[in-house]
Order: C-alpha cells, then structure tokens, then sequence
C-alpha cells in the first residue's frame, strides 16, 4: 500500500538541530546504535531459537526513545507496549540483563519470567512493556495519578502503538485525565500498521492527533525520525505537565523497518514504501550532522562503534552464561503484601 501523501509531509523536521550541541548529538547516536544493533542481534538470536515466544524489534523507530530520554527528568515514570526493547536501553538500563530476560534467565530484568514483551526496570523507573494491547493506557494514567496524589513534579509517558488508540479504555482514561489534569504524556508511536492493517484502513481520520480535540486535550503531529522534533515535543509537554496543566497527546509519526513481529511476511506494504521510509533514518541524520560539524573523527566514530558491537557481544555471553530459573520460581512474584497508608480496615 502506497504512503498517502499527506503521512510523507507529517514527517518533515522542524529543522531545529541548531538548539543541541555535541554531547547531546553523540548520546542520540550511541544510544540509537546501540538499540538498532541490540535489536539486530535479537532478530538473529530469534532465527537461531536461542528464545522463543513473541518478538517485536524497534528498528527504525530509534529517535522516539532517545528523544523523549533527553527531554525529561531521571524520576520521571514510563510505560509502553510490547515492542519495548528499546525504552530501557534509552534511559540507561544494562542490555546484559535485557538479553538475559530474552533467554529467560534468571539474571534478567524480569527474572526470567517476562520475556520479550514484559521488560522492567525500576531502577530506571521504567515501568514495563505490557503484552495487552491498549492495557498500558490507564495503568499508566495510574502512576500519573500516584504522582500527582504524592505531589511530586514527575510526569508520565505512556506510549502506544497507532492500534491501540482503538481501545475503549483509551477515550475513559482521556475524560479521567483531563478532569483531574493529571500529569501524562500520551505517546501514539504511529508507524502506520496496527499488526499488518494500515491507518488508513481503521479510520477516516489519519490524523490520529485530533483523537484529543474532544478532551480539549493539547495535541499535535510530531516528526518521530527525527530525536530533535520528539524532544521539543516531549519537553514541552513535560514542562505542561509539572506546571499542573494536564495532559498531552503527541501522534508520533514513525516506521518500522521489520514486520510487526518475527513471524510478519509484510505482504501488505511494498519494499519501494520501506525503501523510502529508509531514506529518513534517524541514525544517518544524527550521523551527518556529527559528521557536518566535525564533532567526532573517523577514528572516534569507529571506536563508537567497536563499543556497541562489544556491548552486544557481551549481552549475549552474558545470557547464555546465566542459569534458567529454578521450578519455585512459579509461586513468587504473583502476589505481594504491601502497606498502603490510605487504605483504612472496616
């Protein structure tokens, strides 16, 4: 299926490269490496079966996490779907203890028992990849809600796929969210394909921004091959959120360079579409623009890369040098005592 010409003019950069220097621009690059290489590694692995069960790779869509991870604050709370190997990578968790939950290790972010779709950190305060479509949308108003009730100045970024925002839950958690301004950040991570059924194809309105309009919720299109269009974004919808305004929801137009998932023939799109799709890779443009101002030697640039290949290499020996869990390992974690003080025994 052809792009409509209105989604290729929805992705042009706001040209605003000259507002970051250097140190923000080699970040960017490394991290986006880094995932796109992680992510290349996984795809091989899964071939292999050195795992199994599903499998949704990011690559393409790299700017959007790196992006929003430079925008707002360490304490700051995220949530996304099942295609969320790249989100903890961006904000800083080790891809050793990523690939160990791949192979379902006990050394692994879930301890073995999430798999691919269900990554956690809370160390980084990601809150998890979350394997019901659409299920992250109101748990994920819940943490902004927990924050506002606990009166910090941390935000929520909730992230989902352009086929979520079909689910009903998304338009009572809107309502909620804008009565009571709570302090989230929704992210539509539009790569144009709900599993292999295009936009197009699920609604006469492809501007998938105006779902807020009947909230009077701040929305707006947002350039997401670009890290420098996400951040704008992202902070100035966070500097919305912690002045108490509520809300906002950012259609963020992307596109997945792999099928939906491993077992994805792509029959619905041609290769001329991803080809062009190519063309605006986020990593080449943060490339050139190092390159253009001299910021890194070849030599420096190699170096960048000889350590994204090692950090993958060591990921993976990590993974198959650690043990499975043990057959307890069923009966924890599925329930947890806790003390909530504002809870009162009737």
């Amino acid at each position: 299926m052809a792009i409509k010409s209105s989604t290729k003019k929805a992705v042009n950069s706001m040209n605003s490269e000259g507002k970051f220097g250097k140190d923000t621009y080699v970040k960017w690059y490394k991290d986006m490496l880094l995932i796109r290489r992680f992510e290349e590694k996984t795809g091989q692995l899964y071939i292999q079966q050195k795992f199994g069960g599903f499998c949704h790779l990011y690559i393409g869509q790299e700017a959007i996490v790196v992006g929003t991870a430079s925008a707002v604050r360490p304490t700051d709370k995220h949530m996304t779907a099942y295609r969320d190997h790249a989100h903890p990578i961006a904000l800083g968790t080790d891809p050793r203890v990523l690939m160990a939950e791949l192979y379902g290790r006990t050394t692994g972010c879930s301890k073995g028992k999430g798999g691919s779709m269900h990554f956690f950190d809370k160390e980084k305060n990601f809150m998890g990849g979350h394997g019901i479509v659409g299920a992250q949308i109101p748990m994920g108003t819940g943490v902004a809600f927990a924050e506002q009730y606990n009166g910090t100045e941390n935000v929520a970024i909730v992230s989902m796929g352009d086929g979520a925002v079909r689910q009903g839950a998304l338009h009572e958690t809107f309502n909620m969210a804008m009565i009571w301004k709570l302090p989230v950040i929704y992210i539509i991570e539009n790569n144009n394909y709900a599993m292999g059924t295009s936009v197009e194809r699920t609604t006469n309105v492809t501007d998938l921004s105006k779902i807020g309009l009947s909230y009077e919720m701040p929305s707006k299109i947002v350039n997401g091959m670009r890290p420098e269009d996400v951040h704008n974004a992202i902070e100035e919808a966070a500097n919305r959120a912690r002045r108490g305004d509520g809300p906002t929801l950012l259609d963020i137009r992307t596109y997945r360079y792999k099928g939906h998932s491993m077992s994805d023939p792509q029959k619905y799109r041609t290769k001329d579409e991803v080809t062009d799709w190519m063309e605006q890779d986020p990593i080449e443009h943060v490339l050139s623009v190092i390159k253009s101002n001299n910021w890194l030697s070849e030599k420096e640039l190699s170096d960048i890369n000889a350590w994204v290949k090692n950090e993958v290499d060591e990921s993976v020996t990590f993974a198959e040098n650690s043990p499975y869990p043990d057959a307890s390992e069923l009966y924890k974690d599925v329930y947890v005592q806790a003390d909530y003080p504002f809870i009162k025994e009737y």
